[in-house]
């Protein structure tokens, strides 16, 4: 999770700060970790949103967004977002974390029952592509353009 994060700060605009985000993954399976990913960049927006109104940063720090969805394979079918019962059930299943430029920051796919092939996983990526993008929409409608060019 960090590293994604660290991804889009500029951490020069930030010295001597160090922003903690903790998330408790109470049942993990693949479409909890995302939201983890997922809900602690609004966090971290929300914390940088923070310090810049009280004027404790040398320049907005926010390089861009990001947000993770899982996806994966599940009897021969190709799914987003998995749930609990489809992530134990998979023959494959995938994280990805992406960016709101669409460059990958982190792609973990396991074949849990069956070899995963190229083409699968070319499918795999663009379904998660899609709904990362879904999922960057509603963050940039929450929380709005939290990046400064």
């Amino acid at each position: 999770m960090g590293r994604a994060l660290r991804s889009v700060v500029d951490l020069t605009a930030m010295p001597r700060k160090t922003i903690w985000l903790d998330c408790d993954v109470l049942q993990a399976d693949g479409g909890t970790r995302c939201a983890a990913v997922t809900g602690a960049y609004v966090a971290l927006v929300d914390c940088v949103m923070e310090l810049d109104r009280q004027r404790l940063l040398k320049r907005f720090p926010l390089l861009g967004s990001i947000a993770a969805v899982s996806v994966g394979v599940v009897g021969g079918e190709p799914r987003l977002d998995l749930c609990y019962e489809e992530d134990l059930a998979a023959d494959v299943d995938s994280n990805v974390v992406m960016n709101d430029r669409g460059e990958f920051l982190e792609v973990q796919a396991t074949a849990e029952k069956k070899p995963l092939s190229r083409p699968q996983l070319d499918s795999l990526l663009q379904l998660a592509e899609s709904g990362i993008k879904q999922i960057l929409q509603i963050q940039k409608q929450t929380i709005g353009a939290a990046t400064r060019k």
